[in-house]
């Protein structure tokens, strides 16, 4: 099983910013496979939908570093480790700026960038980036045809419906075509993932999420199907689970060690990252819960 963590960049570790290298090479020295970030933009007062069905924002977002920038640092501290997204917000980005950023990432990091995509579900985010939210689901689709011109041999152009670029030379390109990952529940999204992606990000939130059957077993199935009716070989999907422990206590790490072995013997999954936002205040409390987790999962 391959075990990735989230960086320090929301809540109080966003503070400890001048300690993302040290945070990654020592993770990386731990034997983590993967570092990713997360992509939120506000913490709304007065939100129009609220976090996980809830009435507000969690307190972690009211303080989060760049996407972008956390990634940079990590892709050149480190030298082994996957480095990834969980999730951008494609439609708020445009593409062809999206794809200088990715290309830049993965070009620093020699060819070890995951991006992980997702349609983004906060009104406000939307109304601040001035992009309607009805048309998520289209800019992300514009966005995957755009990023491929710009990935793939020859002048790159593109027009669609809202976005154009007219003809250009891009002969900057990713190390390897980087595999795209899909955040995806609604339908629509899962045939996104089944037609277009490379694979798909599901996830976990315990203690309140842990039934595996449902959350990832069942809607890979579907997934799975609609890239056979689609003409692809299911079997080049992949699947990463984002687990997110959401309540503190002394026992935590040895319940996400349980949840990973579970995950490990009832799924198909064969890696997981575990987002330690709500868990650590410090970057040092941080690398604590990361190798107990790695030796935990592993019998070290």
């Amino acid at each position: 099983m391959k075990i990735g963590f989230t960086l320090p960049q929301a809540g109080g570790v966003a503070w400890q910013a001048p300690q993302v290298a040290r945070y990654a090479r020592e993770v990386e020295r731990l034997g983590a496979d993967s570092l990713w970030v997360i992509d939120r933009l506000l913490s709304p007062v007065n939100p129009a939908l609220g976090h996980n069905g809830g009435e507000r924002f969690p307190d972690e977002f009211r303080a989060v570093l760049d996407p972008f920038v956390v990634l940079s640092v990590a892709a050149t501290a480190t030298e082994r480790v996957l480095i990834g997204s969980n999730v951008l917000n494609v439609p708020w980005y445009s593409p062809v700026v999206l794809g200088r950023m990715l290309t830049s990432l993965d070009v620093l990091s020699g060819g070890r960038l995951v991006p992980g995509f997702g349609v983004g579900w906060s009104p406000d985010e939307f109304e601040a980036v001035n992009v309607p939210m009805a048309e998520r689901g289209s800019r992300l689709d514009e966005t995957l045809d755009v990023l491929d011109q710009l990935w793939t041999p020859g002048p790159a152009e593109y027009q669609g419906r809202h976005w154009k670029l007219p003809a250009t030379h891009a002969a900057l390109k990713p190390v390897r075509r980087p595999p795209i990952y899909l955040a995806a529940f609604a339908p629509a999204s899962m045939r996104r993932v089944a037609s277009r992606a490379d694979g798909w990000l599901p996830a976990l939130v315990p203690p309140r999420s842990t039934d595996i059957q449902a959350a990832v077993n069942e809607p890979w199935a579907v997934i799975r199907g609609m890239a056979a009716e689609a003409g692809r070989d299911p079997d080049e999907l992949d699947v990463i689970l984002r687990i997110y422990p959401s309540v503190r206590s002394s026992t935590v790490v040895e319940e996400v060690v349980e949840l990973i072995k579970r995950v490990e013997a009832e799924s198909e999954v064969r890696h997981v990252l575990v987002d330690l936002m709500y868990l650590a205040d410090d970057v040092d409390h941080m690398l604590d819960l990361a190798a107990g987790l790695l030796a935990g999962v592993r019998g070290q």
